[in-house]
């Protein structure tokens, strides 16, 4: 499904004292995917949130494959599993400046009414914006 990429250097702050990253960041670095692919089709959180909606991590799962190192230049590829529903899902891959595979992850979001804090449907919007790449992508 949709696919994108992302890239951060990792800053001093997010390592431990042997210059690895600290695991606990990689939740972040999702977060940091997830929201540039949402940006990516034209849909913040902020506006999510003025309307109504928040997108609350139901599931999160993370697999170490190597170590991320203090300055190391990462891409977080983020992909989008299947057409969202209530719940939305994300693969991520974070991979290094020479294509190293250091992490691969999983988390699953839902569609919370902000007014009810009820499940409801992924906003129209959103699904309409991914008919459109969709419909571009088969072409």
């Amino acid at each position: 499904m949709q696919k994108h990429h992302t890239s951060i250097r990792v800053r001093y702050a997010e390592t431990d004292q042997m210059g690895v990253v600290y695991h606990g960041n990689y939740a972040q670095f999702f977060e940091i995917g997830r929201t540039e692919w949402l940006r990516s089709l034209g849909v913040t959180y902020k506006y999510m949130e003025k309307t109504g909606i928040m997108l609350p991590v139901i599931s999160l799962s993370c697999s170490f494959k190597k170590s991320a190192l203090y300055d190391d230049e990462l891409t977080i590829t983020t992909i989008l599993k299947k057409t969202p529903s209530v719940k939305i899902e994300f693969d991520y891959e974070i991979t290094n400046q020479h294509n190293e595979l250091i992490s691969t992850g999983n988390t699953v979001l839902a569609f919370i009414n902000k007014k009810t804090k009820k499940p409801m449907r992924c906003p129209d919007y959103i699904l309409d914006k991914l008919a459109i790449l969709k419909n571009e992508s088969t072409t």
